[in-house]
């Protein structure tokens, strides 16, 4: 048998507390269980939503980087200053695709502008529509067989190879002009590492 300890007794002078209703211990625990939830859902939550944002960024670069032709839209500025390929505003329909190993690393860019936008690209190379070749496809074999690239033959078409000294990249240009207003541009930006 063990011995019942004693009860402390209320302090003096102070009323004694009327016991808890049942209206007040539910809100009580009502509050409780909230308090926990927020404690833990949300911190649950968060990890959910950044472990499925990771999960898709990982998609994402995959499918980038698993690319074997051209991929629509622009290449990040990054690759744009490092291959030297000012794709002029306005562009349209661009597509690009990047290449890497040992030997040479290669942007392939491909965009439709206008006259304005020709000339800034031109101009952002360092040359003029004087540079163009008529009717010289320096883009070659290889290259477009890797974009799947046709350039048949017609007046429309004229090009040029901007050489550089390394590491700076060298540029192969196509630019088609058969729709003078609307200019297409293929370059292959190539450089050594």
């Amino acid at each position: 048998m063990t011995a019942s300890l004693p009860h402390q007794g209320p302090w003096p002078g102070e009323p004694d507390r009327p016991a808890e209703d049942r209206r007040h211990m539910i809100r009580r625990r009502a509050l409780t269980l909230l308090i926990i939830v927020l404690l833990i859902g949300i911190p649950a939550g968060y990890l959910v939503i950044s472990a499925n944002q990771s999960r898709d960024s990982g998609k994402d670069k995959e499918a980038k980087y698993s690319a074997t032709g051209l991929t629509e839209g622009w290449p990040s500025k990054l690759q744009r200053r490092i291959y030297q390929v000012p794709i002029p505003h306005p562009a349209w329909h661009v597509a690009y695709y990047e290449t890497n190993n040992w030997k040479t690393s290669r942007l392939y860019a491909q965009f439709e502008t206008n006259t304005a936008g020709l000339d800034a690209y031109l101009t952002g190379l360092g040359m003029t529509r004087a540079d163009l070749k008529k009717g010289d496809i320096t883009i070659g074999a290889r290259d477009r067989r890797i974009t799947g690239w046709k350039f048949p033959q017609g007046d429309g078409w004229y090009g040029f190879v901007h050489r550089q000294k390394n590491p700076a990249p060298t540029h192969d240009v196509v630019v088609d002009l058969s729709n003078p207003a609307y200019p297409w541009v293929y370059v292959v930006s190539r450089t050594v590492p």
